[in-house]
This record gives C-alpha cells, structure tokens and sequence, in this order.
C-alpha cells in the first residue's frame, strides 16, 4: 500500500517556475495555471445552439437517483430479467439463488424510483420495468458494455 507521505505534492521552488510533484509526475504550477486561464475566442469556434431540451433540477435529480438504484451488480441483472417481461417475485429469487426477502428488498428500492411496477393475483406478486424507457435504459446500458470496441459517436456517424 502506498503510504499517505507519497501521495501529497511536494511543491519546491519559488514563483511561476515552481515545481508540483505527484507520486512520480511533476508538472509546473505555471502551467496548471495557464490550462486554467485557457479561454475560447468569439471566433475560434462554431457557436452552439440552444440546447433542443431544457431539463429542470428536479429531472437531473430522478435520473440520478435512477442511476444509483440500478448501480449495484444483482438489481442490474433484475433490471436484465425484467426487461424481457413480468416476473414473479419467487421465480427471480430462484433464478437469482437468493431468499426471497433479498429479491423482495431489492424490487421495494426499485419500486420507489419508479424503475418497476408490481402487480398481485392472489397470493402471487409480480413485477415489470414501469416503461420502455426503462427497457431501452438497461439494453443500452448492457449493450455499450458488452461492446469490444467502444467507438466514438463521431465514429459511428461516419
């Protein structure tokens, strides 16, 4: 384990030409402050246009929170499951070798960002992805990961 000493910086010298060093980098503080001061020029590029759609606070917080409950590796492999149709909650724990309260506590922090829905019929309690948005979440997301090459959007539009 490297020790806490090695990774703090170690500035010597005086004045612009001083010197951070980090681990093994070094770099000047000139020239971490130069990448700092770096501006564009009304001239230098295309300007952009208005963004096509103006999200508010609120949704950028919902899809992060959507984020953080599909982050964990066996509500992913749920969210997987689900995306293919309904499921009962006694056949997802025994698909994913796991209690039932496991499964049960699992699609409650799913529920409660909307990310699935439940429906009873008698003792039976079933569940599926709310919305295809959902759906289209989850593929995508497995899919870009299961990809070897990772192109560039830059290189897909070519």
């Amino acid at each position: 384990m490297v020790e806490r000493s090695e990774n703090r910086a170690a500035l010597s010298g005086e004045g612009a030409g001083r010197t951070a060093q980090l681990g093994n980098r070094k770099s000047t503080v000139a020239d971490a402050t130069l990448a700092l001061d770096t501006t564009c020029g009304a001239d230098e590029h295309a300007r952009r246009s208005p963004p096509k759609r103006v999200f508010s606070d609120d949704a950028f917080s919902r899809a992060a929170a959507i984020f953080r409950v599909a982050a964990d590796v066996p509500r992913l492999r749920l969210l997987q499951r689900l995306a293919d149709g309904e499921w009962c909650v006694s056949e997802l724990a025994e698909v994913a070798g796991v209690g039932l309260s496991t499964v049960s506590q699992q699609l409650r922090l799913l529920r409660a960002e909307r990310i699935v829905e439940r429906r009873r019929s008698g003792k039976h309690t079933f569940y599926s992805l709310a919305d295809r948005h959902i759906i289209e979440l989850i593929t995508n997301a497995l899919d870009h990961a299961s990809e070897e090459d990772h192109g560039t959007l830059k290189d897909e539009v070519e």
